[in-house]
């Protein structure tokens, strides 16, 4: 079996879509194709990118010519200018941006919880609570604090039940927002970080600039969709290597 043919039967095997870090899982599971190359993960990047049987739907996400409508009417629709900007792709984008944060967490052996009213939206085709781990936030600390970081996007948790990192998605709310999140949240020993659009950088760096955020500046952190997009990928790969050497 060519190595692009994989590819295209691993995707349909994941029901027709798939993130590139599942591909990078996945594909060397099928024992008739065999990958002689030192890059094996470039191969499928450049084959995803180049097939024409493959469109991409969005950063790290990738789907099947074959199964266009099929996911479209799950909502798994195609990122473009013109719909860049509706609600059903926001709502898309952000609870996919949370499932890989989810995903992440889980790979690094950290606990993960995502808030009440976000447990039914879909990461792909499961719904965030059907991956993350927490089915109710950890009382770590005071009640009204607890009550306050059950709002947050993702948050991680280390073995102590103890918080190791926040995350805010802001696909298109007010950072400043979540900056008041992590205020209120400022005494814990906890990374702070705002995922958004690489565009919405210069915003973040004008709201954390404010006087009222002094205390946060050296905190909170921002990472965009295409690094956390990359960082999950990456994580993936390591995996793929430990099982492959």
């Amino acid at each position: 079996m060519k190595q692009y043919e994989a590819v295209i039967l691993t995707i349909e095997r994941l029901g027709g879509v798939a993130t590139l870090g599942e591909l990078n899982h996945e594909v060397f599971k099928i024992k008739e194709c065999e990958w002689k190359t030192k890059t094996p993960f470039a191969s499928i990047r450049r084959i995803v990118q180049q097939r024409k049987e493959i469109y991409k739907i969005k950063p790290g996400l990738y789907g099947l010519e074959q199964f266009r409508k099929e996911n479209e009417l799950k909502g798994i629709i195609q990122e473009d200018e013109k719909n860049k900007n509706s609600e059903e792709i926001k709502n898309f984008n952000h609870s996919y941006y949370q499932g890989l944060l989810v995903n992440m967490g889980n790979l690094k052996n950290l606990k993960t919880f995502i808030p009440n009213q976000d447990k039914n939206k879909k990461f792909i085709d499961k719904k965030l609570s059907e991956i993350s781990s927490l089915n109710e936030i950890p009382m770590f600390t005071y009640k009204e604090l607890v009550k306050r970081s059950s709002t947050i996007d993702v948050i991680w948790f280390n073995e102590r039940k103890m918080p190791h990192s926040f995350f805010e998605v802001e696909h298109s709310t007010d950072i400043q927002n979540s900056l008041l999140k992590f205020y209120d949240l400022q005494d814990f020993y906890t990374r702070m970080i705002i995922v958004a659009d690489k565009r919405r950088k210069k915003e973040f760096e004008n709201k954390i600039g404010y006087t009222a955020f002094n205390e946060l500046k050296a905190r909170v952190k921002f990472l965009d969709y295409e690094e956390l997009v990359k960082q999950y990928e990456q994580t993936i790969e390591r995996l793929s290597f430990n099982t492959l050497l």
